[in-house]
């Protein structure tokens, strides 16, 4: 395989083209197919082959709108410890090695690495060989307490991966299998902005995980959509809300949500301009509340709490980040029992906003 063809795979693809992780595979197993997929060398070149280049990362090169150089930072920043995190699941011998790489990482930035290295395993388990339960062994092993993170990061790896290699839903937890479309949904708005955000694309129904869930299914993936806007709009929470007010308004409470949880993960935002998006919100505060509560407790829950979360749960949910996080166990249901049209999920994340804004005081 030469490195022109690694470089159009991954690095710079042709204007306007979406290189997708399938051709990748065809591409790279191809020429090595009579190669040992063991040892150092080969992890490093399945590093390389598949790992997207960090120039990828660059709001310039993605067209994003850039507040000011702390955001643009920020941000992409974000993006390269994502990218790392991805890259150390594809080329490390175990998930406990790949931990033992991801815990180098800041706080601030760890769980990043960690959704990185969830779309990297889901990559790998995607391939035509070598074993299928790399997410399996990571979930039930270092990413466990990092399991919402990681369930994103699968997501990333189905927009990539073709559809007949994609995980099965029984594989994931019933009640949070639905983060997986929160991530296919931010990566398909991260890389096909035009389409997804400019032009507001949803498609008819989605197949997975569940078909009698096929329309609830797109409001999971807008929530990934809104959280991709954090990002698409550098941080800018006039700019965010002006774009939601673009799409339709049946849209706007998940695009919220997305909003509310990367506002209080990936942070941002001063206390003000959080504040101004509350009100911006108008009468889908209650599902920016919710996903700001989400994103406190998946930093709480893998011990990666940090002071701009709690100043964004202050402001957003009118909570400290440790009760904002608190509320989501307080009234997860002990029992996943799906209804009729929504699953028990959606219940979930609406008992949770109800009990944010009833704790946190209603704007």
């Amino acid at each position: 395989m030469s490195g022109g063809r690694r470089t159009q795979l991954w690095s710079r693809p042709p204007a306007g083209e979406f290189v997708t992780v399938e051709e990748a595979i065809l591409s790279t197993f191809s020429t090595l197919k009579g190669e040992s997929a063991l040892g150092n060398g080969w992890r490093a070149l399945r590093r390389r082959i598949l790992t997207p280049d960090v120039s990828e990362t660059s709001l310039v090169k993605r067209g994003f709108h850039r507040k000011d150089p702390a955001a643009q930072e920020l941000l992409e920043t974000v993006g390269e410890k994502f990218l790392l995190g991805y890259a150390n699941a594809v080329e490390a011998r175990s998930a406990e090695q790949a931990a033992e790489w991801l815990e180098r990482i800041p706080p601030k930035f760890r769980g990043f690495a960690y959704e990185g290295a969830g779309m990297g395993y889901g990559v790998l388990d995607g391939l035509p060989l070598g074993k299928s339960a790399n997410i399996a062994e990571f979930l039930a092993g270092p990413g466990e307490k990092h399991n919402y993170i990681v369930y994103v990061g699968v997501g990333w790896a189905m927009a990539r991966i073709p559809r007949f290699a994609w995980p099965k839903a029984s594989a994931f937890d019933p009640l949070l299998r639905w983060l997986v479309l929160d991530g296919y949904g931010f990566h398909q708005a991260y890389f096909k902005t035009d389409q997804y955000v400019r032009r507001h694309h949803q498609e008819a129904r989605f197949p997975w995980p569940d078909r009698r869930y096929g329309g609830y299914a797109l409001r999971a993936i807008d929530q990934g959509v809104g959280r991709a806007l954090w990002f698409v709009c550098g941080t800018d929470v006039s700019l965010v809300g002006k774009t939601i007010e673009e799409f339709p308004e049946s849209r706007h409470g998940d695009l919220y949500a997305g909003v509310g949880l990367a506002s209080t993960y990936a942070c941002g935002a001063t206390a003000e301009e959080l504040a101004e998006l509350v009100d911006r919100s108008g009468i889908h505060h209650g599902q920016l509340a919710q996903g700001s509560a989400f994103a406190a407790e998946a930093r709480v829950r893998a011990g990666l709490l940090i002071p701009e979360t709690d100043v964004a749960t202050r402001a957003i949910c009118g909570l400290p980040a440790e009760r904002a996080a608190a509320i989501t166990q307080e009234v997860r249901p002990a029992a996943v029992v799906d209804g009729a049209d929504v699953p028990a999920f959606e219940t979930w994340r609406q008992r949770i906003a109800e009990e944010v804004l009833t704790h946190g005081g209603k704007k």
